[in-house]
């Protein structure tokens, strides 16, 4: 592959409390997953968000999530598959609000946290994502982990499907991501997660926390904004790709 986007969650701060360096962030990626509300985001800081990222030229996705402020949209929640493509279909017209007073639409669609967890494998919630996709605009891609329930839905109902590698995230043996209880979750060195990217474009593989190699194949690379020295760890990646010939380009531009 000689070109891959580069994405990170951002618009993820809340009132008065401030969660990573958007401004920094947005001079790095090519695609930002903006946060709606519901896991995090007041209005005004994802209109800033949503503002600066058009300034930067940068493309915009609706980060979709549970109904899970307090928990940051990192815990389960069994909700009905209607209620949740009624809550992914009010998600996404509220950050198409603010994109529209920034000039810009929202360009694709990704599950965030527990949320994104879940549609791996449980079928009744991908669908529902995917429904709410679907009846909003069909020709949103949907971001998601390769091998997904969630991708697999996207595709059934003719929409877009793009896999997605975590840069600083821990796999497990089956191609999942290690739980955030668990050791191994996080990467915090940015030269190793900077050359695992590099590999994984190379040769299609990611070193799982018990040594093995996992297949891999993605369309786009993402970096937590909220992750600490994240800013270091996108600009260490970027100029990896860099160096390794692979082009930086939203893939919903």
């Amino acid at each position: 592959m000689t070109h891959i986007d580069l994405n990170a969650d951002l618009g993820e701060s809340y009132g008065q409390w401030t969660l990573g360096d958007d401004d920094a962030m947005l001079g790095l990626v090519s695609s930002a997953n903006v946060a709606c509300g519901f896991h995090a985001g007041d209005p005004s800081t994802l209109r800033a968000t949503t503002g600066r990222a058009a300034a930067a030229g940068v493309t915009v996705g609706a980060q979709v999530s549970y109904p899970d402020l307090r928990g940051f949209g990192r815990r389960f929640v069994d909700i009905e598959p209607s209620a949740l493509t009624d809550d992914v279909l009010y998600q996404i017209g509220a950050l198409e609000a603010l994109c529209r007073a920034a000039g810009i639409r929202v360009r694709y669609v990704k599950p965030h946290g527990a949320l994104y967890n879940a549609t791996r494998a449980h079928t009744a919630q991908a669908r529902a994502v995917v429904e709410a996709v679907r009846t909003y605009d069909p020709s949103l891609p949907l971001l998601g982990l390769p091998g997904s329930e969630l991708l697999a839905a996207a595709e059934d109902a003719g929409l877009r499907a793009v896999p997605e590698f975590f840069v600083d995230r821990g796999y497990t043996p089956d191609g999942g991501l290690v739980s955030r209880r668990e050791p191994g979750a996080l990467l915090d060195d940015p030269g190793a997660a900077a050359d695992r990217v590099v590999r994984m474009l190379e040769d299609g593989v990611v070193r799982a926390v018990d040594g093995t190699d996992v297949a891999v194949r993605a369309e786009s690379a993402c970096v937590h904004g909220d992750s600490p020295g994240a800013v270091t760890m996108a600009r260490q990646v970027r100029d990896a790709l860099t160096r390794a010939g692979v082009e930086i380009r939203a893939f919903a531009p």
